[in-house]
C-alpha cells in the first residue's frame, strides 16, 4: 500500500500565488481579517500592555503565512552570537505540538510532540536553552532566569505582547507576498507596511550550492534586503553512521520527503543536484507514522531535519536527514551586532 500525503499536503491554494480568481468569501473573510488585526495594533500601539524581560529581544518573524526559512537562521544567529560570547536562549510557541503540552524546556531529546518540532531541530543544532510556552513573554522570563542574556524568538512577529528589540523578516524569495491580500484570500497575516517596519529584511534565495553568498549579494534581492542562501552537503543516516555527500545520489531515485511550508523548494534543491525526486509534500508540522513511508518501492529516502526529528521510531537503513545551513553577507553579521549593542 502506497501511503497518501496529508490532507492539502501543507500546499498553499492556487490563488495565494498565481494569477487566479479569488473566491468571494475568503476576499469577505479577508475583510473581516484586516479589521481584526487592525484593533490587535491599535491596542498594542503605546507598549504599556507588553513586557519585556530585560535582555536583548530579538525576533525572527514573517508576515506571510507558511515558511521562509525561519528555523535555519534562528538556528544560524544563535550560534553566531554563542561566538560572540553571548548566552542566548531561543522561545517560541511550539507549533505542531499537541494541544495540551504544557510549556516545558526542550533538549534534543524531547519528543516532538511535546516540544514542537522546530524547537527540538533548534535544540539539537545549537545546544542552548530552548523553552516552549503559548505564552512568549512567560518563555522569555524563563530565560532570563535560566541565564540567558539574550532571548531569540522564533516566528512570534505578530506577537505584540512580548516587547523586541531587533526585527528580523524573512521573506521566501521565489513565493515573496503572493498576491499581496490578507488571509484567507491571500497569504499575508498582516499588511505588507508591517513590514516596512522591521529592522532586517532577510530574502531567502534557496540553495547555495556551495557558493559564498556575500559574491551574490544583491542577486534577486531589493534595497535594504540582506540575501540569504541555504546550504546543504551531506545526508545523515537516521540509525547512524557516517554521512553521505548529498551528490552520491546524483543520476539516482530517491523518494524525498517535505512537511514544511514549501516542500517544492526541498525538492528544487535535491533536483539542482542532479538527483532524481519522487515528491512526497505533506503538511507543515505533519505528525509522521510508519505507514507514510510504505511508498511501495526500496529506494533512499531523503528529508527535511525538521521531519527527521519525528522519524525516529520507524527509521530504517534507507532513510536520511538532509541539514542546512543559512549562509549571509558578513555586512549583516556586522550590522546586527551593531544594532544588538546599540540597545
Amino acid at each position: 500500500m502506497t501511503a497518501k500525503p496529508s490532507r492539502d499536503a501543507g500546499q498553499a491554494p492556487r490563488y495565494w500565488y498565481q494569477d487566479a480568481p479569488v473566491p468571494l468569501h475568503a476576499r469577505l473573510l479577508s475583510g473581516l481579517y484586516g479589521r481584526v488585526i487592525a484593533l490587535r495594533r491599535w491596542l498594542y500601539r503605546d507598549g504599556r500592555r507588553s513586557r519585556h524581560p530585560g535582555v536583548p529581544v530579538i525576533v525572527v518573524g514573517n508576515i506571510t503565512a507558511g515558511g521562509t526559512g525561519k528555523t535555519p537562521l534562528t538556528i544560524a544567529l544563535v550560534q553566531r552570537l554563542r561566538e560572540q560570547g553571548f548566552t542566548p536562549g531561543v522561545a517560541s510557541r511550539g507549533h505542531g505540538r499537541d494541544a495540551a503540552a504544557q510549556a516545558r524546556w526542550v533538549d534534543a531529546d524531547t519528543d516532538p510532540r511535546l516540544g514542537g518540532d522546530e524547537p527540538v531541530l533548534i535544540a539539537a543544532r545549537t545546544a542552548v536553552r530552548v523553552r516552549v510556552d503559548r505564552d512568549r513573554v512567560a518563555a522569555a522570563m524563563a530565560l532570563v532566569e535560566a541565564g540567558c542574556d539574550v532571548v531569540v524568538c522564533d516566528d512570534g512577529l505578530q506577537h505584540y505582547r512580548l516587547a523586541r528589540d531587533i526585527e528580523i523578516e524573512v521573506i521566501d524569495g521565489r513565493r515573496r507576498y503572493g498576491n499581496g491580500r490578507l488571509l484567507p484570500a491571500g497569504p499575508l497575516r498582516e499588511p505588507v507596511e508591517r513590514a516596512a517596519r522591521c529592522d532586517f529584511h532577510v530574502l531567502n534565495m534557496g540553495d547555495a550550492a556551495g557558493s559564498d553568498p556575500g559574491a551574490e549579494a544583491g542577486e534577486g534581492a531589493g534595497f535594504g534586503q540582506w540575501p540569504m542562501r541555504l546550504r546543504c552537503g551531506q545526508a545523515i543516516p537516521l540509525l547512524g553512521g557516517r554521512p553521505r555527500p548529498l551528490t552520491a545520489f546524483a543520476g539516482q531515485r530517491v523518494h524525498a520527503v517535505a512537511g514544511i511550508g514549501d516542500p517544492e523548494r526541498f525538492f528544487a534543491m535535491l533536483r539542482g543536484l542532479g538527483i532524481a525526486v519522487v515528491p512526497h509534500a505533506f503538511a507543515d508540522h505533519h505528525d509522521y507514522q510508519a505507514a507514510d513511508f510504505e511508498f511501495g518501492s526500496r529506494l533512499p529516502v531523503l528529508m527535511t531535519e525538521k521531519d527527521a526529528v519525528k522519524c525516529a521510531a520507524f527509521r530504517t537503513e534507507l532513510h536520511y536527514s538532509v541539514p542546512v545551513d543559512a549562509a549571509l553577507p558578513e555586512a549583516f553579521w556586522v550590522a546586527l551586532t551593531e544594532r544588538i549593542a546599540a540597545r
